[in-house]
């Protein structure tokens, strides 16, 4: 008998450790996974843009911050770094301007709304790049169809060239990108839309609130979360974002289209400038990562304040 009780202390403490341990256990293949993917990679981006790399992709050795002195006293560079943050504050600007409103519009009741809602799915559903040589067909200066539908109806009298310079190729490629991007943001708002309580809206009724009343004062701070997720997110997709400048224009002409992620692609697997992509991606890595502790703060603190 005292054995037996003996042994009972001795099989609690063990099923407690168990238990203790049980989540690690369940977590460790997720961590390994994380390891394997994300930090690994990481890590050896890191170890690459402070290394010297010859055109076969042979690391020779350690070589400090001369991969990141080369490129940010590149003009290329700092074109590129403006572009990015022109696409990214454009494209995730109006992409979210237009799918809150598209959002709203949606969210009414109207006949044929299931209809109207898979059509404004559809380009996000679609390949980018897809979606991306379908424009660069409707914009081309020689047999787009853009010049052949304005010219048979009389709007034009002869084909125009809508990428004659750098800034109207970029332009196009920004509007693509609003384009593919609206539907993400429209239905990441139409789902907080549809989650509010129509007893707020009913209440300022009561109180002879306009639309713009409800507006700022209801439906925005009740949207809060769902368009900080959906701008944070936004501006990660946008940010590192490939097909659609690659397809459209590659970084042409002169390397004046560029955004970041084309611009070190094209410093790996074309100029053969691994060192230097490298460094370029590094530099995008730290952009993001203050974007997110940005996003982190903020959230901690409004759960502070809503807390």
């Amino acid at each position: 008998m005292k054995q037996e009780q003996a042994a009972r202390p001795a099989a609690r403490s063990t099923k407690q450790g168990l238990r203790l341990v049980e989540p690690y256990i369940w977590m460790a293949p997720s961590i390994v996974l994380m390891c394997v993917m994300i930090i690994l990679p990481i890590i050896t981006v890191f170890r690459l843009s402070v290394s010297e790399i010859s055109r076969a992709g042979r690391v020779k050795g350690f070589n400090g911050l001369d991969n990141y002195k080369e490129i940010l006293t590149s003009a290329t560079f700092r074109t590129t770094l403006w572009n990015t943050i022109v696409w990214t504050i454009v494209v995730v600007g109006f992409s979210t301007l237009i799918g809150f409103v598209l959002a709203m519009v949606l969210n009414q009741k109207f006949r044929g709304r299931k209809l109207v809602r898979a059509l404004v799915i559809f380009p996000w559903a679609t390949s980018l790049i897809i979606q991306a040589v379908v424009w660069k067909y409707i914009i081309s200066a020689d047999y787009g169809s853009l010049n052949v539908i304005l010219t048979k109806l009389g709007l034009l009298d002869h084909f125009i060239n809508w990428t004659a310079t750098p800034a109207a190729f970029f332009a196009w490629e920004c509007w693509v990108g609003i384009f593919v991007t609206v539907p993400f943001v429209t239905f990441c708002v139409l789902s907080g839309l549809q989650s509010v309580d129509t007893t707020f809206y009913e209440a300022a009724d009561v109180d002879g609130a306009g639309f713009w009343t409800k507006l700022f004062q209801v439906t925005l701070p009740l949207l809060k979360s769902s368009l900080t997720v959906s701008t944070v997110l936004n501006i990660i997709y946008v940010f590192n974002s490939f097909p659609i400048i690659w397809t459209i224009s590659k970084g042409d002409p002169a390397d004046k289209t560029h955004t970041l992620v084309t611009y070190l692609y094209k410093l790996s697997f074309t100029s053969g400038r691994s060192g230097q992509a490298a460094a370029v991606s590094v530099i995008g890595f730290i952009i993001l990562s203050i974007c997110a502790g940005i996003y982190m703060v903020l959230s901690l603190r409004g759960e502070e304040e809503n807390g």
